[in-house]
């Protein structure tokens, strides 16, 4: 069955907050997204940023990101009252996220709510803490740890918080039990709000695909609390670390510094952690893309010390025994494969083998510096794909129109017979969504037609990235309806929905 939806991270949805929440806006999006006919929301990590505030470099690859509690919500169970936060100016930039602002104020209010719900907590709570201490436990000590060391990496925290124990952390948990208890909460208030959200939406035909990144970040309880799965040495430095080698885009490559995993370890306990990683994000979301997919069957060491990419090496990945592992202890689940880049015959076989529905972007097929551009060409697209018309990566499509060599463009408005570049967005739009893809992803961005101001990321660019917002009211009636009209045109409209509407009329 055929499918749409659309691309739009929680960061970026409207709020007069700051920063896109789980509250109002995010409810009226599921709404947006049920009366165009789509069938997916997807969004990026929702994990707690880190230094440089990407969604892929997080403290934890388990709990959820504070600033996406609302605070209305909070105020409407009693936790907060609103002239405590309103005051704020939250809204230096309205269309995009000012997390200097979020660090330093959001927690303070966040802090009278937590204070607040200790004095009679809501009996669920201990249920909660409860089914999630394997994670849960360590995070919130993790954090109360970091603020003690003044946000500083674990690694530069004095040396007795530095090397990880259980019986260790049982002590520290005690000597900071006000900070340990604040973070603990926080996760309970993000865990209902999501979780209501999460039903919103399936309740209105709306599944949630998340977004899973391959490594985690250096400064995170992943790497702190267990050490053994990660290539260190034994002063837990990394011996290696992930990036992309050097290609037509990046000269140098790309350093992203995430310790490589340490696989034997890893194969020896069976990819427990692996394992429990991908259960607990396919009960957080309905659909889950796991990123750089082809690092399973290789990937690319750097050494620790070098500070390009140049210098790495490509080594022999766990392949499909994962795979093989997290299917036969929790069963097959829906995941999206994010195969982009060159991928060799190996990597091909692995996704062939794993079954999973590989990554098609547009953009991509008139972008004459890739040689292999020929496969996004929509013709080529395989049924068992998702087909987009650009990622969180990508230039939006009006900033491609700008940016893009001018003979690329040309070729893609030759392709799609377009007079106009100005109409390129919804060209690239009805592309994919006509594609012989079985799943095809809007961005919200393209929708509304807007530049390159509104790009999510520049891959190694510092600063500057993850900050666009959407507008309250960009996405209109207009679009809304024009979306939906596609939607049904190139039969991508939800068989139930379509029932429903015949039997209404």
């Amino acid at each position: 069955m055929r499918k749409n939806g659309i691309l739009l991270p929680i960061t970026s949805l409207p709020s007069p907050w700051g920063v896109g929440t789980l509250g109002k806006e995010a409810y009226s999006f599921v709404n947006f997204l049920n009366g165009s006919g789509q069938t997916y929301w997807q969004i990026l990590p929702i994990n707690p940023t880190s230094y440089g505030d990407s969604p892929y470099q997080s403290y934890s690859t388990f709990a959820g990101n504070p600033y996406f509690i609302d605070l209305d919500l909070l105020a409407g169970n009693g936790l907060l009252n609103q002239n405590e936060y309103d005051w704020l100016d939250w809204d230096t930039e309205k269309d995009k996220v000012d997390y200097g602002f979020l660090y330093n104020h959001r927690f303070n209010v966040l802090k009278l709510a937590v204070d607040r719900f200790l004095e009679n907590p809501d009996p669920e709570y201990v249920e909660f803490l409860e089914n999630n201490a394997d994670w849960l436990d360590d995070y919130a000590l993790f954090m109360a740890l970091k603020n003690k060391h003044e946000g500083k990496a674990w690694w530069d925290w004095d040396e007795k918080y530095k090397f990880y124990s259980p019986e260790k952390a049982e002590e520290w948990k005690e000597e900071l039990k006000e900070d340990y208890e604040f973070y603990r909460v926080l996760q309970f208030f993000f865990t209902k709000q999501w979780n209501a959200l999460k039903k919103y939406a399936n309740d209105k035909g709306v599944e949630i695909i998340g977004d899973l990144p391959i490594y985690v970040a250096r400064d995170s309880v992943d790497v702190w609390a267990h050490p053994e799965y990660f290539e260190l040495d034994e002063d837990l430095n990394p011996k290696r670390v992930a990036g992309c080698p050097p290609d037509a885009f990046s000269a140098d490559g790309q350093l992203w510094g995430n310790p490589l995993y340490n696989w034997s370890n890893q194969r020896e306990d069976g990819f427990k952690w692996w394992i429990d990683r991908i259960d607990y994000a396919t009960k957080l979301y309905d659909i889950v893309r796991i990123d750089h997919f082809r690092g399973f069957d290789s990937y690319y060491a750097i050494p620790y010390e070098d500070d390009t990419a140049r210098n790495g090496e490509w080594v022999d990945g766990p392949g499909i025994d994962l795979f093989k592992a997290v299917e036969d202890s929790i069963g097959k689940k829906k995941i999206i494969a994010e195969d982009l880049g060159f991928l060799t015959p190996s990597a091909k076989d692995l996704l062939k083998n794993t079954k999973f529905p590989g990554m098609k972007i547009l953009q991509f097929a008139f972008d004459s510096r890739d040689s292999a551009n020929g496969e996004y060409y929509p013709f080529n697209y395989p049924e068992n794909s998702v087909a987009y018309t650009g990622t969180h990566d990508n230039d939006t499509i009006m900033g491609w129109v700008n940016t893009a060599h001018p003979d690329d463009v040309q070729l893609a408005m030759d392709y799609m017979d377009l007079q106009d570049p100005k109409n390129m967005n919804w060209a690239m739009i009805r592309e994919v969504m006509k594609s012989p893809s079985n799943y095809s992803i809007l961005t919200a961005q393209d929708l509304v037609g807007l530049g390159s101001e509104s790009r999510m990321n520049v891959p190694s660019r510092l600063g500057g990235n993850w900050q666009w917002r959407l507008l309250p009211g960009q996405l209109d009636d207009a679009i809304q309806q024009k979306l939906l009209h596609l939607t049904k045109l190139y039969k991508r409209f939800p068989i139930e929905a379509e029932k429903e509407e015949k039997t209404a009329q």
